[in-house]
């Protein structure tokens, strides 16, 4: 299906929309080969609050951005090549349902759908995709996997010390390793993670230690701990500013 869709005008004329609705600021699209296997409107857990973001799924990438106007023009373009994913289902929690977590070296994250149809559709479609293109490649899946943030709303006081409260002076800050929410004295030392970044990012003075120290596996987050076990805000359809988790703290 998905070779037969490659050189459709169909599938070009899609791709081309596509390009047109992120405008100028978003990057080119149309390669050989690609096709757009599917779209929709994801709640996606930023580090403040849920926010609607449009996705775009294709046999290679996923594209994601902000909502300016639904179905003619978004910003704030990310584009995630599927290769380098993997995706874990998350049970229900509250108002959060039928989400899952979308892993990769350089950025995790998690999504909900509308329904649980919409998420098995998505998961199953992402799962086929990814499978494809590693079958094709001749690559393994990737082991390695940055931390999901657990959201701001999340640690009243740091999740390290336990000790420091947060306040409008005594900023949060999350460890790029664990994903933990820390406050500054907790968080003060960097530490090079290449998947991430080129320069050294902050991590938390638990993860510090046991990068030092090599112990890589000990380090490495799991859904339980980097992930909120129960979030209370309801979700916002707020959809056309940046996301929050690519500040600098």
């Amino acid at each position: 299906m998905v070779d037969r869709l490659a050189n459709s005008e169909a599938n070009t004329r899609r791709i081309s929309i596509v390009e047109n609705c992120f405008g100028a600021a978003g990057q080119p699209l149309t390669i050989p080969g690609r096709v757009l296997i599917g779209e929709g409107v994801l709640t996606k857990l930023c580090r403040k609050k849920p926010k609607a973001r449009q996705f775009f799924l294709f046999n290679d990438i996923l594209v994601y951005g902000n909502i300016v106007i639904q179905k003619k023009k978004y910003n704030k373009q990310h584009i995630i090549p599927l290769e380098n994913v993997t995706i874990d289902s998350i049970k229900d929690e509250g108002d959060l349902r039928n989400g899952w977590l979308i892993k990769t070296p350089t950025k995790s994250f998690a999504v909900y759908a509308a329904t649980a149809t919409e998420k098995s559709e998505w998961m199953n479609h992402i799962n086929k995709c990814v499978t494809d293109l590693l079958s094709k490649s001749g690559k393994t899946p990737s082991n390695e996997h940055a931390a999901v943030w657990v959201p701001d709303s999340e640690a009243t006081v740091c999740m390290r010390c336990q000790k420091a409260k947060f306040t409008p002076v005594n900023r949060r800050h999350h460890c790029r390793k664990c994903g933990f929410v820390v406050c500054g004295p907790c968080s003060e030392k960097r530490f090079l993670l290449p998947s991430q970044s080129s320069k050294p990012v902050r991590i938390c003075d638990f993860c510090f230690d046991l990068l030092s120290s090599g112990d890589l596996a000990t380090c490495q987050p799991t859904r339980s701990d980097s992930y909120s076990q129960s979030t209370k805000s309801p979700l916002n359809n707020v959809s056309d500013d940046e996301d929050d988790e690519d500040s600098s703290d």
